[in-house]
């Protein structure tokens, strides 16, 4: 699979002295939905800001479809559409004339067969005729979708586009993204959402002050450091572990009426069969048991806490 775009060595620092970015490396596959998580002040915004040609960079190359950012600016650009977090719209122009702007700043010929599409998927049409001012700020946010796609761009980045709107413009959103990337389409999203990351994207990076610390398959990154965890409701409260039991990774938690077994997905598989037998053999009954695994937050947060580099 090809890369859509390539970043090498990318640096950002500002007349104040503060250093956004740090040699930055990163590829991103032609048709992949790509998450990139951080927290804020990581460089998220500056790095894609630099990529859309909003942001010069310090040093560094970037190419958007084989295209440098900063030599062939024009045919880059035209291939980028871009969501950012800020809402930021004609006020006083109305859906589609916005809409249908937004086409003709990319030099692409009129197209209102494809305007009207564009607005369908986003329920926008039946407010096409109305002033942006008049809308609420989903539907807004609706709109800064709708001219990022105006210009049928390859590449398209979501700067957290869910940030602050209902569950029904997130659901049209989502929908819309899985039918670009069947178009081909490359997606690159921002999200404080995690789940959504962890459902919709083919691969995730992580972005900590300036420096990418992983990139990663989102299964394999799940499935490399992950946690499982075992967890057994008890017929009756311990008040201790059994000294036999020891040299497991056990707990008691609520108050002795839960015994957790946790165990690392990446280095092994955890003997459930076996502990099931150890306890047996001690005379702990328990009533119930559940299982669950890391969420892609919480290999997030430890990521982010401990530095960690992905190997």
């Amino acid at each position: 699979m090809s890369n859509v775009i390539q970043i090498e060595r990318l640096n950002k620092t500002y007349d104040s002295g503060f250093t956004a970015l740090r040699d930055v490396n990163l590829s991103i596959r032609k048709g992949e939905i790509f998450a990139l998580l951080g927290p804020n002040g990581a460089g998220k915004t500056t790095l894609i800001s630099i990529v859309c040609g909003i942001v010069n960079a310090s040093s560094g190359t970037v190419l958007a479809d084989g295209h440098d950012i900063r030599r062939d600016y024009r045919a880059a650009r035209s291939r980028i559409g871009l969501v950012p977090q800020e809402l930021s719209t004609d006020a006083f122009e109305t859906v589609q004339a916005t809409v249908t702007f937004s086409r003709g700043l990319f030099g692409k010929p009129a197209n209102p067969a494809y305007v009207e599409r564009v607005l369908r998927d986003l329920s926008l049409w039946d407010k096409r005729k109305d002033k942006i001012m008049a809308l609420s700020g989903g539907m807004k946010r609706r709109v800064m979708i709708a001219k990022a796609l105006a210009h049928e761009p390859d590449i398209l980045f979501l700067d957290e586009p869910t940030a602050g709107v209902d569950v029904e413009l997130r659901r049209d959103m989502w929908n819309l993204v899985r039918g670009l990337r069947e178009r081909g389409v490359t997606i690159i999203l921002t999200t404080h959402y995690i789940e959504e990351a962890e459902e919709m994207a083919d691969r995730v990076g992580v972005i900590n002050h300036g420096e990418i610390v992983l990139v990663e398959r989102t299964r394999e990154l799940m499935d490399k450091l992950g946690r499982k965890e075992l967890r057994l409701q008890l017929a009756e409260p311990l008040a201790t572990l059994p000294e036999a039991l020891s040299d497991l990774p056990l707990s008691l938690e609520a108050e002795g009426q839960e015994l957790v077994y946790r165990f690392d997905a990446r280095h092994d598989q955890g003997d459930v069969a076996g502990l099931l037998r150890r306890l047996d053999e001690q005379g702990i009954a328990f009533r119930d048991l559940r299982t669950r695994e890391s969420s892609l937050e919480e290999i997030f947060v430890d990521l982010v806490h401990n530095g960690r580099k992905g190997d």
